[in-house]
């Protein structure tokens, strides 16, 4: 905060290796824009704490938001460790919202391809009407 450097060591593989399996079950639980919200919020917080300010009511606002982001992470992460790195090789958890016959293209699929036309129309149209008025 001040500017100075310090020697410190931050050396934690078992955190490490927590972090990375619970980012891959995230990954398969949370939406898009819940992702995308709590890594602004990851980086606001360390901000945050580095400041001192761990006893604010901003950090229990965030604290907030992170826990009701949590309430469908669970499952089971497999990981690799080898030579200091922490790799996962496989995850899995009830509540995932990948879908199998959503997310493939063969026949047996339960995906509409007929949607795509309109919402490809209705998503592009931002840029068509740009286009159009500014060339």
């Amino acid at each position: 905060m001040v500017g100075i450097k310090s020697r410190e060591v931050y050396e934690t593989p078992s955190a490490v290796s927590l972090h990375a399996a619970h980012k891959a079950l995230e990954t398969l639980t949370l939406s898009k824009d819940q992702a995308r919200t709590k890594a602004r919020i990851a980086q606001e917080y360390a901000d945050m704490v580095y400041n001192g300010l761990w006893f604010t009511h901003h950090r229990l606002d965030m604290d907030a938001y992170v826990s009701s982001t949590q309430r469908y992470v669970t499952g089971e992460v497999r990981v690799r460790l080898h030579k200091g790195t922490c790799t996962v090789v496989g995850r899995s958890a009830p509540q995932a919202l990948y879908n199998y016959s959503l997310a493939t293209y063969d026949r047996d699929d339960q995906f509409d391809h007929s949607a795509a036309a309109g919402f490809i129309d209705i998503f592009g149209l931002p840029v068509r009407t740009q286009n159009q008025a500014q060339g």
